[in-house]
């Protein structure tokens, strides 16, 4: 097994294929499920058969330029080697960049300070976990320099003059449009990277005026801190087509913090607070998800009262039986394990994803496979392609 396809596609033909497929779907007649594969920078920089960058998570965190090498490092032997329902081979608008401080940058925001452990994703340390009173002597951050969003402000500035005169592989590179705080990882995430899992869960019970008043704080400031990104946005981006539209179609939000609750908990102590969020920015149209872990016992409560028609699924999932509670209306995104991805073997993979095809989840054609939301360093291509071959097969509709 390896990280490179020994015979990859004729591009052209794939991305017209892809394009086709795409297109079917999106009007409602789809001819097979579509294959979306997500893979984030660790991809990259944790697997040391591809990172010939040199640079760690540390770098990453630290340095834009190390952001630019990696990024479009990865980019290349993404378009390359995943086969996927996705453009591959050179981009014909050019390369793209982003700022990107994985799933940290929130509670940097909040001021949590990152913890770097070797090469791993790094995380941030709990700044109310030994003394939770210190919540009322906070205040919001400065909502575009504060914490972590300082940081990213400069590395937006610093791509956006690099990519002037910009190039790789003979193509030029597209700066960012905008920084990673327009939506959240979620309040309650917030909550317990500030405070610590089991403390806020204690809080929930044992001190439940505390814990509302840290969501209270939590979600007051991400809404006031995602209405000023999106307008300093607007300012770096003239054309920007939700110009002056807090509120606007599809809007997308996580927090994979509430699979520590029951259904019950997440009413009482959280929805309040997703409420309040999707209220300020949606338009009330149908809104999407992300949940990591099997969070599918929130999905019926969360169709019917946030208007989720979109889930971007974790696992254990049966997807099967989630489609018979969620009905045909509903997106979802589902597939195999990161684990049995990585690990194999191929025929289990086939296996698997032929499982998923018949278990009745394509019932109304809105389903996408996916590598259960994020897929694991060091994942072979071979593995992929198996994923890809079999859906291709079993997924005819």
């Amino acid at each position: 097994m390896s990280f490179f396809l020994d015979n990859p596609p004729d591009f052209q033909r794939h991305n017209a294929e892809v394009a086709e497929v795409w297109n079917a779907y999106k009007q409602g007649r789809p001819t097979r499920v579509p294959v979306s594969i997500y893979g984030s920078i660790r991809n990259l920089i944790q697997n040391p058969a591809i990172n010939n960058t040199g640079y760690t998570f540390e770098d990453f965190f630290s340095n834009p330029e190390a952001q630019i090498r990696c990024q479009l490092t990865y980019q290349k032997w993404f378009r390359q080697n995943v086969l996927h329902d996705g453009e591959m081979g050179p981009p014909r608008d050019g390369w793209s960049l982003i700022v990107d401080f994985q799933n940290s940058y929130d509670a940097g925001w909040f001021g949590c300070p990152l913890h770097f452990d070797g090469n791993a994703v790094p995380d941030t340390i709990e700044i109310l976990r030994e003394d939770k009173h210190k919540l009322y002597k906070m205040q919001c951050p400065d909502l575009l320099h504060g914490g972590l969003m300082g940081r990213a402000v400069e590395f937006f500035d610093y791509m956006k003059s690099r990519c002037r005169n910009l190039e790789f592989d003979g193509l030029s590179v597209n700066p960012p449009r905008t920084i990673p705080s327009e939506t959240t990882d979620g309040p309650l995430d917030v909550a317990y990277k500030l405070r610590g899992a089991g403390e806020v869960c204690m809080d929930m019970i044992a001190d439940p005026d505390y814990y509302h008043d840290l969501m209270d704080f939590i979600t007051d400031c991400l809404i006031r801190r995602m209405k000023a990104v999106r307008e300093w946005r607007w300012q770096h981006t003239p054309d920007s087509p939700d110009k002056s539209q807090y509120r606007r179609p599809s809007f997308f939000f996580a927090d994979d913090a509430i699979v520590l609750l029951s259904l019950q908990q997440y009413e009482e102590f959280v929805y309040p607070y997703h409420k309040r969020i999707v209220d300020a920015f949606s338009d009330g149209s149908p809104t999407r998800v992300h949940l990591c872990g099997d969070a599918s016992r929130f999905f019926l409560f969360l169709r019917d009262h946030l208007s989720v028609r979109q889930f971007d699924t974790g696992f254990p999932v049966d997807l099967g039986a989630l489609r018979r509670q969620l009905g045909p209306d509903v997106e979802i995104y589902g597939g195999p394990t990161i684990m049995l991805l990585k690990g194999g073997p191929v025929s289990a993979i086939r296996d698997h994803v032929r499982d998923i095809c018949r278990s009745g989840v394509t019932d109304g054609g809105k389903f996408v496979m996916i590598a259960a939301n994020n897929l694991a360093p060091c994942t072979p291509v071979e593995h992929l392609a198996a994923m890809y071959d079999a859906v291709k097969q079993f997924g005819r509709m």
